[in-house]
C-alpha cells in the first residue's frame, strides 16, 4: 500500500472541505460534500460556508432551509448539525443507536426503557398538532408522566423522535435561543423510516469519507459517534482504496476522492466556532497538533474559532464589537510571520464585513502569542 504522510493526509481533507480554495456549488450540495456542519450555534454553519463556498451569502443558506432542502436537527455526535434533507432522511435511522447510547449515558437512572414507547408515543401527536419548543414539550409530557423527570422526558423524545429546528425569519441567523421542534415527517413531507436501509451503514462510510478520507474506521466513529464500524470498512474493501499513515495503520478512502499531495499550498484560513474539521477524526495530527487540541476544545465542550496556517490550526480568534467598530483578535499558539499577518488581515477583514455588515469600521489585530 502507499504510505501517505501527515501533510498529505491535511492536503486531502483540505481538498475535500474546500479549504485550500473556495469552490462553487449549490448549498446542499456543499453541506453534503462537508459531510454536515454541526450547528450548536446558529452562526457558525454560515461562516464555515462563507469560508469555503466563493459568493456565498447569508441567504443562500436561509433560503435553502426555507425551502426545506437543508434541514437543522440532532445527528452525528448526539448534537445539532446542518444537513441535506435527503442525507437527514438516508442517515438519521443509521444513527439511532448512537442516539439510544446517548441518551442512556446522559439519563442513567432517571429514565426506564420501558417508559420510552409510552412517552414517545404521547409526544408524537403533539408535535404532529404543531412545533413547540422543548419547555412547552416537557411541560406537557410532565402532566402525563409526573413520575419522570420533566429534562429526561424532552432529551428521551430529542433522541428517538426524529425532529428538525424550525427556523424563524426574526433571527438574521435563522433560529432564535429556544426554537421550536417539527417532526421530520411533517416537516420534509415525506416518512423517516425507523429502520435504516440495507446500505444505510455504507452510504455513511462513503459520506464521511468524501468528506474527510482517507480515514481510519476510528476516525469515523469519532466523526458520526457509532461504534463498531469496522465491520462496514471491512465489507466495503473491494470498492475502497487502501493505504497506510506514517505509523503503519490501514487508511481507506473513496478511489475517486482528490488527495492533491503535500506540495500543494494551503491559504490561511478562519473557521468558525464547532468547525467539524477539528472534531471529524479520532487522530486529529492531520489538522492540530495534540498539545494544542485543549486550547481549542475545552473540558465543557465548547469548540473555539480558529485560524488555519498552511493548513494546521495555528490559533484562534474572537470577533466583538468595540465602541460600533467590529474587531478581529487573533490568538496565535506562537509567534506569526509578518507575511502570515498579511494574508490573515484581508481575510479577517472580509469575514467582519460578512458577519457585522452595519459596523461603523473593521480592524483585525494579533494578540500575543
Amino acid at each position: 500500500m502507499t504510505t501517505l504522510t501527515v501533510r498529505d493526509l491535511n492536503r486531502a481533507t483540505l481538498a475535500r472541505q474546500m479549504l485550500l480554495a473556495r469552490e462553487r456549488h449549490a448549498v446542499p450540495a456543499a453541506v453534503e460534500r462537508l459531510g454536515g456542519l454541526q450547528a450548536q450555534l446558529a452562526r457558525p454553519p454560515f461562516v464555515a460556508l462563507w469560508v469555503r463556498l466563493d459568493g456565498f451569502t447569508r441567504d443562500a443558506l436561509l433560503d435553502a432551509v426555507r425551502a426545506r432542502a437543508v434541514v437543522r436537527a440532532t445527528m452525528m455526535r448526539a448534537t445539532l448539525h446542518l444537513v441535506s434533507a435527503d442525507d437527514f432522511a438516508r442517515l438519521r435511522p443509521a444513527l439511532q443507536p448512537m442516539l439510544t447510547a446517548a441518551m442512556r449515558g446522559v439519563l442513567r437512572d432517571r429514565f426506564m426503557a420501558e417508559n420510552l414507547g409510552a412517552v414517545t408515543a404521547a409526544a408524537r401527536p403533539l408535535l404532529a398538532a404543531e412545533p413547540r419548543t422543548f419547555e412547552v414539550l416537557r411541560a406537557e409530557l410532565s402532566r402525563a408522566f409526573p413520575e419522570i423527570d420533566e429534562r429526561a422526558l424532552g432529551y428521551a423524545v430529542r433522541m428517538h423522535l426524529p425532529l428538525v429546528q424550525v427556523p424563524n425569519d426574526r433571527s438574521a441567523w435563522g433560529w432564535e435561543t429556544g426554537p421550536a421542534f417539527a417532526l421530520a415527517d411533517d416537516w420534509l413531507g415525506t416518512p423517516v423510516p425507523s429502520e435504516p436501509a440495507p446500505d444505510a451503514m455504507r452510504a455513511l462510510v462513503r459520506r464521511y469519507l468524501g468528506a474527510f478520507g482517507p480515514a481510519t474506521p476510528a476516525d469515523a466513529g469519532a466523526w458520526c459517534g457509532l461504534r463498531g464500524l469496522k465491520a462496514t470498512f471491512d465489507a466495503m474493501r473491494d470498492e475502497l482504496a487502501m493505504f497506510r499513515d506514517a505509523r503503519g495503520r490501514e487508511l481507506f478512502d473513496l478511489p475517486e476522492a482528490p488527495r492533491p499531495g503535500e506540495d500543494v499550498d494551503a491559504p490561511p484560513r478562519l473557521l468558525p466556532e464547532f468547525d467539524t474539521l477539528v472534531l471529524a477524526h479520532d487522530d486529529r495530527s492531520r489538522v492540530i497538533a495534540d498539545a494544542h487540541r485543549a486550547r481549542v476544545v475545552s473540558k465543557n465542550l465548547q469548540v473555539a474559532a480558529t485560524f488555519l496556517v498552511d493548513g494546521v490550526v495555528a490559533g484562534t480568534w474572537k470577533a466583538a464589537r468595540v465602541r460600533g467598530e467590529a474587531v478581529l483578535t487573533a490568538t496565535p499558539f506562537a509567534s506569526v510571520s509578518a507575511r502570515v499577518r498579511r494574508a490573515l488581515e484581508p481575510e479577517g477583514d472580509a469575514l467582519l464585513r460578512f458577519v457585522e455588515p452595519d459596523a461603523k469600521g473593521y480592524a483585525v489585530r494579533f494578540a500575543a502569542a
